[in-house]
């Protein structure tokens, strides 16, 4: 019998694809809708996606606080504030000057191109509004994508460490692997369903990722009654084996 030749790049791909669709709906079994993100308005999503950059979201609680004590969690409102007091309401959530400039250069840009609407940015292509976004001051790809998705109803996959680290750990993915690399892979998870499930699926995915390494895909991992601790056993068992 003829040896059996190794598997190619692509059935690779596609089993990674197919795992982690299986990891998403073993997390959704397991925590059950998350309802994210934790936000009354579009608007106030995309203050939070600017907000949570390199800070606890226990902190950008207290700057959205502050903001919402004085009704500023409208375009409008943050178009008339002075950016100094800006700054001085944000400060909690860290690297007040750097963020306050930022969420000014966005609303400045939803006024030029898209005439202060929100929903005339939602209802741009996908791929231009996230060139776009990525443009803007303070916006990196993970900034982009929350907003893209929560903000906006797009489905574009969120890259964050906690997702790397589920990726990698559980071998779907070399550990360099680039931003673009883990979000093709998720890309690839959801393909073929229509436009408005997939953005749905999208957002429930990330957000149990997020209640997954919070539980358990930390820097040290807990993996004691994690629900993906069946795979990561089969993935030790491969390794042990080869």
């Amino acid at each position: 019998m003829a040896p059996r030749s190794a598997p190619t790049s692509l059935s690779r791909a596609k089993s990674a694809a197919r795992r982690l669709r299986g990891f998403y709906s073993r997390l959704v079994e397991a925590y059950g809708p998350q309802q994210w993100w934790p936000a009354q308005t579009p608007f106030e999503v995309v203050i939070g996606a600017y907000l949570t950059q390199n800070t606890a979201w226990t902190s950008v609680e207290r700057s959205i606080a502050n903001l919402a004590g004085r009704d500023l969690l409208r375009v409008e409102a943050i178009r008339a504030l002075p950016e100094a007091e800006l700054r001085e309401l944000v400060r909690p959530s860290g690297y007040m000057v750097r963020k306050a400039a930022a969420i000014k250069a966005f609303v400045a840009f939803l006024d030029r191109e898209y005439r202060g609407s929100l929903e005339r940015l939602a209802a741009e292509d996908l791929e231009i509004a996230r060139e776009r976004l990525l443009a803007l001051p303070g916006v990196g790809p993970e900034t982009a994508d929350a907003i893209l998705l929560y903000a906006l109803g797009h489905p574009a996959i969120v890259v964050d460490e906690y997702l790397r680290r589920v990726v990698t750990r559980h071998g779907l993915l070399d550990e360099k692997a680039k931003y673009a690399e883990i979000q093709a892979l998720g890309e690839a998870a959801f393909a073929g369903e229509p436009y408005a499930e997939r953005a749905a699926h999208c957002n429930e995915f990330h957000a149990v990722i997020v209640e997954l390494g919070k539980r358990h895909c930390r820097r040290i991992p807990n993996c004691e009654e994690c629900p993906l601790a069946w795979d990561l056993k089969l993935v030790q068992s491969r390794k042990s084996a080869s």
